[in-house]
């Protein structure tokens, strides 16, 4: 019996957009019995981490839908940086989501640790932002991470993808953007320091910034650094790595203006 697992990016996901009709349009072709969960921005918080937070992705009547659904909710709280004072300031938005079922992708293993003491109904995933490309880095992982995803180009290893034995606890990208062949991820930690503003509930400190992004350019991204071609929204061998044993593969929507995907 086909027992893989889909977990959905909501990446450009309208915050008015039903996610019913969400997964309709931008992925017909996976059943929603299949969808064990998305993920996505909630509420404003300066936690996350991997694109840059413009506004909430997953509203309240999407929570609803998925709940009714069993499909899981996975919320990116994969900042490079938190602190414990930052930690307790959003305890509540931790609380409303903390159910079983639901989980949370982490970077930074301080937090996952505050986390598993105060939540434990989470699962915690380690996220692609933590680089984890080695047999050494997973097994340390496991130690504290519930799964983990694997960076896209590891997709390709196939040495590391056969010697990992708890195949069950992995996260592959079943689809790939332009992080499949950069090499040099600078925007990962640009990002984190970037969300720590537009996360911001002060809206003049926001506004500030907003200012001087739009009259300092910076070079965050290594295509500005040092351009290549890009491929796009690369299909990957989903069936290939099920007959490996991997089950959980993360799903990405194509960005065409960005040739990548979200």
């Amino acid at each position: 019996m086909d027992n893989t697992a889909y977990t959905i990016s909501a990446r450009g996901k309208k915050h008015r957009q039903p996610v019913k009709d969400y997964f309709n349009k931008y992925f017909p072709n996976i059943p929603l019995n299949k969808i064990d969960s998305i993920f996505g921005f909630v509420e404003r918080t300066s936690l996350y981490s991997g694109r840059p937070f413009l506004s909430r992705q997953i509203s309240d009547k999407d929570y609803k839908f998925l709940q009714e659904n069993n499909i899981g909710l996975r919320i990116p709280f994969t900042n490079h940086y938190v602190s414990q004072k930052e930690y307790q300031k959003y305890k509540p938005l931790l609380e409303k989501y903390h159910k079983k079922g639901n989980s949370l992708i982490i970077t930074n293993d301080d937090f996952v640790k505050w986390v598993k003491n105060d939540f434990p109904l989470y699962k915690i995933e380690a996220s692609i932002l933590k680089e984890i490309d080695s047999l050494d880095k997973v097994n340390k992982a496991f130690e504290l991470y519930d799964t983990i995803v694997l960076p896209m180009n590891v997709n390709y290893n196939t040495e590391l993808l056969n010697s990992i034995e708890q195949k069950d606890r992995i996260t592959l990208f079943g689809n790939a953007g332009c992080a499949l062949t950069c090499p040099n991820r600078i925007c990962y930690d640009y990002i984190s320091k970037r969300n720590k503003i537009l996360g911001s509930s002060n809206i003049i400190i926001r506004l500030i910034y907003y200012y001087y992004s739009f009259f300092i350019r910076r070079k965050w991204c290594m295509q500005k650094v040092k351009p290549r071609n890009l491929h796009g929204l690369k299909d990957l061998d989903i069936d290939n790595y099920y007959k490996m044993g991997f089950t959980r593969f993360k799903m990405l929507r194509e960005h065409k203006g960005r040739k990548s995907g979200y």
